[in-house]
């Protein structure tokens, strides 16, 4: 029995001895699989990046071109626009300068036709402040005599307190009363006042005193809101 057993440990040993080398070149194959899967992997990513760097750069190469054409037609417009402005301008002050010289001529006779209206004014408010001067001298010899004619004057002026009578004419005279406008009498609107006018009723005459025709006419329009009324209305505006 002690053999049988040595013998089965013998056997096992080179097993295990013979397993061991095996694992190793296992662990090595699969390390040289993953550095060629990797290796494999970070081409294709190399290779991605440099399509696109390619692709932004076409897309780009586009975009540059079209921000330099669009910056030379701004600067052409804007050189242009400038040009036509000062041309413009120019003109304008010709224009103005045209005009000026133009209204200096008759500036100078109107210039001096108000210095001879300032000069007369002038004269009369030196004879209106002389007469107002006057005036006040002689007013204290008048009070010292003892006669009190300026204290008569408030009552002058009464008459002025009359004018808002005079005013009354003119309320009056107010703008002639349009009978054949029938949406004067209240209740009747713009529609209503057609349709009456269509069946023979063209005057708010006809509405306030309508004879036996006119009654008959009217009767067409009872349903309106408010037409008992419309008689008294009429009525009441002629």
């Amino acid at each position: 029995m002690p053999v049988v057993r040595n013998a089965l440990t013998l056997k096992e040993t080179f097993h295990a001895k013979k397993a061991k080398p095996n694992v190793d070149k296992i662990v090595k194959k699969v390390n040289k699989e993953f550095e060629k899967t990797s290796s494999q992997i970070e081409g294709l990513v190399n290779d991605a990046l440099k399509q696109f760097d390619s692709l932004q750069q076409q897309v780009q190469e586009p975009v540059r071109k079209l921000l330099k054409e669009v910056d030379e037609l701004r600067d052409r417009e804007m050189k242009r626009f400038n040009e036509e402005f000062e041309r413009r301008l120019n003109e304008f002050h010709e224009l103005q300068s045209s005009i000026l010289e133009r209204l200096g001529v008759a500036s100078k006779d109107v210039t001096e036709d108000v210095k001879k209206q300032a000069e007369q004014a002038k004269k009369q408010a030196k004879s209106a402040t002389s007469a107002a001067t006057s005036a006040a001298k002689k007013a204290p010899t008048a009070n010292s005599t003892g006669k009190k004619p300026a204290a008569k004057k408030p009552a002058a002026k009464k008459p002025a307190a009359k004018k808002p009578a005079a005013k009354k004419p003119a309320a009056k005279a107010a703008k002639p009363l349009n009978k054949s406008d029938l949406t004067l009498v209240k209740g009747i609107g713009p529609a209503t006042a057609k349709k009456m006018k269509d069946a023979g009723i063209t005057s708010i005459d006809q509405i306030a005193n309508p004879s036996a025709a006119d009654q008959e006419k009217l009767k067409a329009f009872s349903s309106v809101k408010g037409f008992d009324q419309f008689s008294t209305e009429a009525k009441k505006i002629i």
